[in-house]
């Protein structure tokens, strides 16, 4: 299949995305949105990855490429191919279906069990992972739920943490993706809003600290990348 991947910051990249699209012979493409590349079409792929970022999709004065990318979303959902949102990618899916985007009551930052939802453990993105993961996570805002979405996790700190548009699209609050590479990217390129007096943002020592986690991560993303093209 033909992947392509947006990013949206130099530090946010697509981490185990690559490794998973090698491992499965998948060809992947990468726009990158902070050099004013040019977004592709649904005629360019098969699947589409949008990956996080610090920006806010609501700051689409300040980031002229906001409203295209949402256009983009739309018309992917339209065209019928696979769409994949992590994070500022999830929040991007939300907003362009008309969902609101808004502050969490807490930014989380750090490594906290994701719960799937009763509804989420029957669908066919998460069937057969465990019920609660240990997973990354590192934002400040949060989406409501588009009309027709299926809620799938939820973590103490933030009740949406993943949506299903049916088995097409896939929305993750969380970084189900890290690697030990782009999470060390991440923890150096975010390092100014590591802010330890809010109780859901870890120590650099603590997020970098969880070789386990990563492992655990590892075979639990493999499986839900495997289900979400083949669902």
């Amino acid at each position: 299949m033909k992947l392509w991947v947006v990013k949206h910051a130099t530090f946010e990249g697509p981490g185990a995305v690559a490794a998973w699209a090698r491992e499965r012979g998948h060809t992947l493409s990468v726009t990158e949105n902070e050099y004013g590349q040019a977004l592709p079409t649904p005629d360019d792929f098969d699947a589409l990855v949008l990956m996080g970022g610090p920006m806010s999709v609501n700051e689409e004065g300040r980031y002229g490429w906001l409203r295209p990318e949402k256009a983009l979303v739309r018309d992917t959902l339209a065209s019928g191919k696979k769409l994949l949102g992590v994070c500022l990618g999830a929040q991007m899916i939300a907003s362009a279906l008309g969902a609101e985007v808004r502050p969490n009551a807490y930014k989380e930052i750090g490594w906290f069990p994701l719960e799937i939802t009763a509804a989420g453990r029957e669908h066919p993105f998460f069937r057969g992972l465990p019920g609660v993961l240990p997973v990354f996570h590192w934002h400040g805002e949060t989406f409501g739920l588009p009309a027709g979405a299926l809620h799938l996790a939820r973590t103490a700190a933030c009740e949406n943490q993943g949506f299903a548009i049916g088995t097409q699209a896939l929305a993750l609050q969380c970084h189900l993706e890290v690697d030990a590479e782009s999470l060390k990217e991440m923890a150096v390129g975010g390092r100014d809003e590591l802010d330890l007096s809010q109780p859901f943002i870890q120590s650099e020592a603590v997020l970098l600290g969880q070789p386990e986690n990563l492992q655990r991560l590892a075979g639990s993303f493999r499986t839900l990348m495997d289900q979400w093209i083949q669902a």
